[in-house]
């Protein structure tokens, strides 16, 4: 989990980190929360969640390994085939090639070889209805308004769980599909 993510959670907590570094030593995190005296109600462990079952190719894009792995686990459960990159420009040469055989594009906000807005806009231009879906941990450069003014309708906050995931993604569709009928009756 990187620092954007980590401070995302802690602070959404109400929460703070401190940093304690020293030159040749090294560096310290300290996390801070809030006392509580609240206790947490653990779920039974026969509690059953209903997943909403799909299919269809989604191409999902992610700097960091772990989170690509775990999102093809999670995609492949929900029925869907997942096309999974770690570099955004591998991500849009295979979107090029075979454009209409990815339904959805999930992306994380931070990709070191191409911005999301790059990345948005190319997609985009190649396929102006298809389902974009932004994933971001702590930022201060981009909310779900500016997500949604990129032409980017879903945001996924980090760290997400899997019915997060699941409903994302059919959001994501429903929202295209109803995109399309716009355009069509105009």
């Amino acid at each position: 989990m990187g620092l954007s993510v980590t401070h995302g959670i802690v602070t959404d907590h109400g929460g703070m980190i401190s940093v304690q570094s020293k030159l040749g030593v090294g560096t310290t995190f300290v996390v801070h929360f809030p006392r509580t005296v609240e206790v947490l109600k653990k779920p039974s462990p026969n509690t059953i969640i209903k997943v909403p079952k799909s299919e269809g190719a989604v191409l999902f894009l992610d700097n960091e390994a772990s989170i690509v792995e775990s999102a093809k686990i999670m995609l492949k459960t929900l029925g869907y085939h997942a096309q999974v990159y770690t570099n955004s420009r591998e991500a849009l040469a295979a979107f090029r090639e075979k454009p209409h055989t990815i339904d959805a594009v999930i992306t994380d906000q931070t990709m070191p070889e191409c911005t999301r807005t790059e990345l948005a806009k190319a997609i985009l231009q190649i396929r102006p209805m298809i389902p974009l879906i932004l994933c971001t941990g702590f930022s201060h450069i981009i909310n779900e308004e500016k997500s949604l003014s990129m032409g980017i309708p879903v945001f996924l906050k980090k760290p997400y769980q899997f019915n997060d995931l699941a409903q994302a993604v059919r959001y994501a569709f429903e929202s295209s599909h109803k995109r399309k009928t716009a355009t069509l009756s105009n």
